[in-house]
């Protein structure tokens, strides 16, 4: 049985007298990703002032969501930052975008990346591998909350507008950055869709987010590790911006705007707390996985050229030869002194770890 050799000398103590190492370079992340936090949010605020007209197609009445938006920049700009800062996260974004926009990689599989978007970014197949019902409960979440983004943030922006066409009647105008886009009827099926998009986006999440919920509290599995802030909050603050929303076309309908205005303040309340939670919380991995995606093409177009790597110890194949010799460079970053070990399959690395043991420790205890 061959064990793994490479393994680096842990590096010499500084001699006495020597200079103190420099220290962690915590700071000058944090500066960088408060630096990064605030160009991102100046540069929505302008773009908001500039699709607006200058605020002329601005609705003042939206000003606390708008102001959650930019918080919102700000918080994911900062995040992001402080998580490319670590070595795994560094590589992972290096290798995956430079997956992205390899002219060679787009040669060898043009249809690669769409396909991998569609079905790792959009229908997440990886996730009916697992459960079919936590599928279908991530899909209805991700599409209504998609739904919901692609109609609230241009309107709270000001780049959408709705306009009467005429003094009376039904007609009304789209338009984008004051340019009219779609003139319809309100009373026809593309008015009710265009004014109930956000009922439907509603309806398609409560079920997804209940679901999750229900599994957080019943699945001993999903108990075990879970925090209220990062796993339940989230899912919570869902099902009331859902709810409230509905609420309010329920208020408007059947009882002429009866609570209406409560309903409004509770709805933007959770709107405005989820905004501005998304970054350090769990939806924050909505940031982080378009990365993921060009490691997926990245791991692919290695496949393609069959630069496979096989375990050392029973030459099973592992991964592709590419992502092994990335994840080792990724430890020695960590200084993790076995990276050799990712040259394993998990089977051989149980038999040597459960022969080290008792090579080396239980041999102490006679």
């Amino acid at each position: 049985m061959s064990e793994p050799t490479d393994v680096r000398a842990p590096a010499p103590s500084a001699p006495p007298g020597a200079p103190e190492p420099a220290p962690p370079a915590g700071r000058s992340v944090t500066a960088r990703a408060t630096l990064a936090g605030t160009a991102v949010s100046l540069l929505l605020v302008a773009a908001i002032v500039l699709g607006s007209r200058l605020l002329r197609d601005f609705d003042s009445a939206l000003l606390p969501y708008a102001v959650a938006t930019v918080f919102l920049a700000f918080g994911v700009a900062y995040r992001y930052t402080v998580w490319v800062s670590a070595p795994g996260a560094r590589r992972l974004l290096t290798k995956g975008f430079g997956s992205l926009l390899s002219a060679a990689n787009f040669k060898k599989a043009p249809t690669a990346l769409p396909r991998m978007a569609a079905t790792y970014l959009g229908f997440q197949k990886f996730l009916g591998a697992r459960s079919h019902s936590r599928w279908a409960a991530h899909q209805l979440i991700f599409w209504g909350c998609l739904l919901a983004a692609a109609i609230t943030f241009p309107l709270t922006w000001g780049w959408f507008t709705f306009t009467s066409a005429t003094g009376s009647g039904p007609g009304y105008e789209m338009r984008i950055w004051g340019i009219k886009i779609l003139g319809f009827n309100a009373l026809s099926p593309i008015g009710w869709l265009m004014f109930h998009g956000l009922d439907i986006a509603a309806v398609l999440v409560i079920p997804g987010a209940s679901y999750f919920l229900w599994r957080r509290m019943k699945d001993r599995g999903a108990t075990t590790g879970q925090r209220f802030a990062y796993d339940l909050l989230p899912l919570i603050c869902l099902v009331v911006i859902s709810v409230t929303g509905l609420l309010l076309t329920f208020s408007t309908i059947f009882l002429h705007g009866g609570g209406y205005e409560f309903l409004a303040v509770l709805h933007m309340v959770a709107v405005v707390f989820t905004l501005i939670h998304i970054p350090f919380g769990k939806f924050f991995h909505i940031v982080q996985r378009p990365a993921a995606v060009g490691m997926q093409l990245f791991k692919y177009t290695a496949r393609q050229d069959e630069q496979v790597f096989a375990c050392k110890r029973c030459g099973e194949p592992i991964d592709t030869t590419p992502y092994v010799e990335n994840l080792r460079a990724t430890m020695r970053d960590l200084r993790l002194d076995f990276d050799a070990f990712a040259e394993y399959c998990p089977r051989c690395k149980r038999i040597l770890r459960g022969n080290a043991y008792l090579t080396r420790v239980k041999k102490g205890f006679k």
